[in-house]
């Protein structure tokens, strides 16, 4: 059995626009560098055996926020990075809508195996990202009895919805959250939910001492 801290990365200037990212590496704005630097307060004497993180700029470093107050090392990988928007990314919704007005309808009724159209990157579908992503951290988490795993919104969504046996075509309706904790453990064959989207340590005074250390 692992247990597995999967975090959110911290805020990014392009969530408070609500852009949408994908693999575009967008840096930790200044409030995501205080949620960073609280999430390594909040775990600085919890035991693990990893840190890992998504290779994004906006994951690796709220990753830093935890590993470096410990002394410890982060683990890269590639599957742990947000779903591939193509042509999406960089816009918000109602540009998305305006140019790609299909494609977007097809997005909001969660299709599958839709694929936008390619932009810096090539678009992945939904099915393929979801089945690349929780692959990435059964794989990684196999090896251990307790890890932290920093990564995106569309991770923290797919492994909810394994846990849950939930399909994508039911909306979203479970908060996922910047700089969130989400306790879930794994057995080699099912996610278990022990505590979804904890956000206690990003309180404003534990945020605000986040400065004092500065």
């Amino acid at each position: 059995m692992t247990e597995i801290l999967l975090i959110r990365h911290g805020e990014t200037d392009w969530n408070v626009e609500k852009r949408l990212q994908g693999h575009t590496d967008i840096d930790l704005n200044r409030e995501g560098v205080r949620q960073a630097a609280a999430l390594g307060r909040v775990l600085l004497n919890e035991p693990l055996d990893a840190i890992f993180s998504s290779d994004l700029k906006r994951a690796f470093g709220t990753a830093q926020g935890i590993a470096i107050p410990r002394g410890m090392n982060i683990q890269l990988d590639t599957g742990l990075r947000e779903r591939c928007f193509g042509a999406f990314e960089g816009l918000n919704h109602p540009e998305i809508n305006e140019r790609f007005p299909d494609d977007y309808a097809a997005w909001k009724r969660r299709d599958i195996d839709a694929r936008y159209p390619q932009g810096e990157f090539r678009a992945e579908t939904l099915r393929e990202f979801s089945n690349r992503a929780v692959d990435a951290i059964t794989t990684l988490a196999g090896a251990y009895r307790k890890v932290a795993i920093v990564t995106h919104g569309g991770v923290l969504d797919s492994v909810y919805r394994r846990a849950k046996n939930m399909g994508y075509e039911h909306p979203r309706d479970f908060d996922v959250l910047n700089a969130s904790i989400n306790r879930v453990t794994w057995d080699g064959s099912n996610f278990q939910i022990l505590k979804w989207a904890d956000v206690s340590h990003l309180s404003r005074a534990a945020l605000d001492e986040s400065d004092n250390l500065a």
